[in-house]
């Protein structure tokens, strides 16, 4: 399970990047602080929260989303929520380079908090 903090200005309008990374067969949670300019907690308490992941392709070509995260907020006030997808989701992921974002939304206002690449990684190994 991975942990990022990230600092967004919703002035700005540009996601904060990170990059992820998924092995085929295993649970995937990735944990985020989100703090504010002020280096607050970024409060969700009333925001809900989407993220989708799809092949990276060229520029001009069209992608779909193959893959839709979990999104949780974990301590809405304390500016805490996390992306999973179960081990029988990351199963029929193939190997190779995709990307992602999370949206959050509370009425009206939407904002694009992350987004990244996501490096899909096969097991090498088998269980005895």
């Amino acid at each position: 399970m991975a942990n990022n903090t990230v600092t967004f200005d919703p002035t700005s309008g540009v996601a904060y990047g990170v990059n992820l990374v998924i092995n085929t067969g295993a649970s995937f949670v990735n944990n985020f602080s989100v703090l504010d300019v002020s280096e607050s907690a970024f409060n969700f308490t009333n925001w809900t929260g989407s993220s989708q992941m799809a092949k990276s392709v060229s520029i001009g070509s069209t992608s779909y989303p193959i893959a839709t995260f979990n999104v949780g907020f974990t301590s809405a006030a304390g500016g805490k929520f996390n992306i999973s997808l179960g081990s029988t989701a990351t199963r029929l992921l193939q190997e190779g380079r995709y990307v992602y974002d999370v949206l959050v939304s509370s009425g009206s206002t939407i904002y694009r908090i992350v987004s990244g690449n996501v490096l899909v990684v096969p097991g090498i190994s088998s269980a005895p």
